[in-house]
């Protein structure tokens, strides 16, 4: 690995552009997605990092458009839609299709979406339903399908104290 200065201009480690993105597994039990989304968007933010944020459907992208301008009274996740114009503008942009039009180094896969392509962004994030039978199974195919590929990936799970620990 080697070191790089991200926008914020803080020293991070970038692995070889060639070993593909950090893949993690989000594996939502005792959380909702929306309890957990809107702070992964804020570290990714912080990191300097625009993020895509892929759902299935068009009316999974206008639940969680609504829903991130109410999360918290707080703060503010600059966020949008295609609806809402300006996309490549959009540090947040949320969309069903494999779009990136703010050049995103993070890309997010919800509510079933899956990860198609994924060159070109230094991680991928899916988030999947563990009390879902049907998430749970296609997770699991996902996860096999880049291991396939020759990519490694990360599994994160909630333990009883709502603490993430990494599982495999």
């Amino acid at each position: 690995m080697s070191t790089k200065t991200d926008k914020k201009g803080k020293l991070g480690k970038s692995k070889n552009p060639n070993s593909g993105p950090d893949i993690l597994f989000y594996h939502l039990e005792r959380a909702k997605l929306l309890d957990i989304l809107p702070s992964l968007l804020e570290k990714s933010l912080e990191r300097g990092w625009q993020a895509v944020v892929q759902a299935s459907t068009d009316k999974q992208v206008g639940e969680l458009n609504g829903a991130l301008w109410t999360q918290n009274e707080d703060s503010f996740l600059p966020h949008g839609a295609a609806d809402d114009g300006c996309c490549d503008q959009q540090p947040l942009y949320l969309t069903p299709t494999l779009d990136n039009p703010n050049s995103a180094a993070i890309r997010f896969f919800v509510g079933g979406a899956h990860p198609d392509d994924i060159k070109g962004y230094e991680r991928i994030v899916y988030l999947f339903d563990g009390n879902d039978g049907e998430a749970v199974s296609d997770a699991r195919k996902q996860w096999k399908r880049l291991a396939g590929e020759g990519l490694e990936a990360t599994y994160w799970k909630q333990n009883e104290r709502g603490r993430w620990e990494k599982k495999a």
